[in-house]
């Protein structure tokens, strides 16, 4: 079974005093690039998280999330007193005003609010860790849902693939005929009398030389072979991706041989449905 490296998964955490939601995103990468958005108040608790993720999801271009909202009368931010004194006495050197509209201007000047930093509780931490592992069972579960897809598509398009060899190989006597007819008639164009057993030498020398026996062979191999590695467990976009680079070079090489519209046409076609797998194999995980 394989996995789309494209996934959502969401998890939120309401505690007595503030709501916290998780959020991870991935889309395909040839390695993992994790991106985390973490509030300052965890950012000692940024590796441990960034970890965790990342031997769950192992490869893709990911964003994780943390947002924290508070709910309750809990709050971080105080006033600076002895800050905000000192511009309350400048300002009245400066303007004349009531206390109320000068504490007013005071409280908008720099550093006049400051955040006091609380210790992490672990209690806390903890079932964030468990929000945090609820979002990941979601985001695989989006990717093995997208990956069943992809392997349909696969499944599809290597048929596809392979009805279009059993064609060429139905066609391959009819090229062979064809070639060996240009080629008669490219002697008897010259108008010159040729040595029968030479002639059919070299005949069979050419028709070696567009033989695409070996191809065909290969071909089919590796069609199999891209069809039982889905199945396989240790099946992976690096590896179909091998496969599809073989599968690419044999259907090249029965193009540059075939010398026959027909065929070319074929292998047109093959060389279509295998872009396509291509692009696929690029966002399996």
């Amino acid at each position: 079974m394989i996995q789309s490296m494209t996934g959502y998964g969401k998890s939120v955490l309401q505690l007595p005093s503030k709501k916290i939601t998780i959020e991870i995103k991935s889309l395909n990468s040839k390695g993992l690039d994790l991106n985390a958005r973490v509030p300052s108040s965890y950012r000692e608790k940024e590796l441990i998280l960034r970890d965790h993720i990342a031997r769950s999801l192992i490869r893709g271009k990911v964003d994780f999330s943390l947002y924290i909202e508070i709910t309750g009368e809990e709050t971080n931010t105080v006033i600076n007193e002895v800050v905000v004194k000192d511009y309350i006495w400048q300002l009245k050197n400066i303007v004349d005003g009531d206390a109320t509209e000068l504490l007013k201007m005071a409280v908008r000047m720099p550093d006049a609010l400051k955040t006091e930093r609380d210790e992490i509780d672990e209690e806390e931490f903890h079932h964030i860790m468990e929000a945090v592992d609820e979002a990941l069972v979601a985001i695989n579960h989006y990717r093995t849902d997208e990956g069943k897809m992809i392997e349909d598509d696969f499944h599809q398009r290597i048929e596809i693939i392979t009805s279009l060899l059993e064609r060429v190989m139905q066609i391959d006597p009819e090229r062979i005929e064809s070639v060996r007819e240009k080629l008669r008639k490219a002697v008897a164009d010259l108008k010159e009398q040729v040595d029968e057993n030479r002639f059919e030498q070299e005949l069979i020398y050419y028709l070696e030389k567009y033989d695409i026996t070996e191809e065909k062979v290969r071909l089919k191999n590796h069609l199999d072979y891209f069809s039982s590695t889905l199945k396989s467990n240790d099946s992976n976009g690096k590896k179909l991706g091998f496969i599809t680079q073989e599968i690419g070079r044999e259907i090249n090489t029965i193009g540059s041989k075939a010398n026959y519209a027909p065929m070319q046409q074929l292998v047109v076609q093959m060389k279509d449905e295998l872009e396509k797998i291509k692009e696929q194999a690029l966002n399996v995980l």
